[in-house]
């Protein structure tokens, strides 16, 4: 542990200018996290490459002609491509949530790729329900409430005319966990609550005409229309069965 030690102090020590950017990368709890580096980097007469979490400890090591050798610690749970130096954390967990740093040794040394990587559980799914409906002949108005399986919870109400609908009021927003977000909002005519985080998102959404029916001018006119072309389809009926009908009196009196 200590001569591991003292190689990683002197690799950070002597390490030559290269890219300072750390990439973050947030992933799911349970799933597999492939971390690789750029093949164009590596230099072809490299003598050591190694992949480091948060500074201080080797996950694996790769050497020319060698199988990358995997520190004892980490046996079964990364797996090492000596293909492209890439390494594949298996089941991440929050544990795994740090810091993991590629350098290579040639002529110097070299930061390849660093990455800080955040492990997060998913959410939790959105349930909505619609509390009140008010209504008028030419407005209408709803509150909805988003929760979540853990108990959080926002409120919010939408009211529409005979044309648009719109989020008057209440909660828009609340942040339910570290990196989560419990949103309701409106999208045309969709109220849709939605709670995600970096990793994974699930929303339940509802018809707002499915509780408040809007009786618009073009509306109107399709019903006028409708009621207009019923009438005449009745009214032709009755004159066609009575045409038929004084033609068949006719005829049974010409018979007898």
């Amino acid at each position: 542990m200590t001569s591991v030690a003292v190689i990683l102090g002197l690799l950070v020590c002597i390490e030559a200018p290269g890219s300072s950017a750390v990439t973050p990368v947030f992933w799911e709890k349970g799933k597999d996290l492939l971390l690789e580096v750029m093949i164009r980097d590596v230099p072809e007469d490299f003598s050591l490459l190694l992949w480091t979490f948060n500074g201080k400890v080797v996950l694996v090591r790769f050497s020319p002609g060698r199988e990358p050798r995997v520190s004892d610690v980490y046996t079964g749970r990364v797996e090492a491509s000596v293909k492209n130096f890439s390494v594949k954390l298996k089941n991440l967990q929050e544990a795994d949530s740090g810091v993991y740093t590629a350098r290579v040794t040639a002529d110097q040394v070299q930061k390849l790729a660093e990455y800080s990587v955040t492990a997060q559980d998913p959410v939790s799914p959105v349930a909505m329900t619609v509390d009140s409906v008010s209504s008028s002949s030419d407005s209408c108005s709803l509150t909805v409430t988003c929760s979540t399986q853990d108990s959080h919870h926002i409120n919010s109400t939408f009211t529409c005319d005979t044309n648009t609908c719109s989020q008057e009021g209440g909660e828009r927003s609340k942040v339910t966990t570290p990196g989560a977000s419990l949103n309701v909002y409106l999208l045309n005519d969709l109220i849709i609550c939605n709670h995600s985080n970096q990793v994974s998102w699930t929303n339940n959404r509802k018809m707002i005409d499915d509780f408040c029916w809007r009786y618009t001018g073009s509306e109107a006119g399709i019903s006028l229309c409708l009621v207009k072309t019923v009438v005449f389809s009745v009214g032709l009926v009755i004159m066609v069965s009575a045409v038929i009908s004084v033609h068949l009196m006719e005829k049974l009196k010409r018979h007898k």
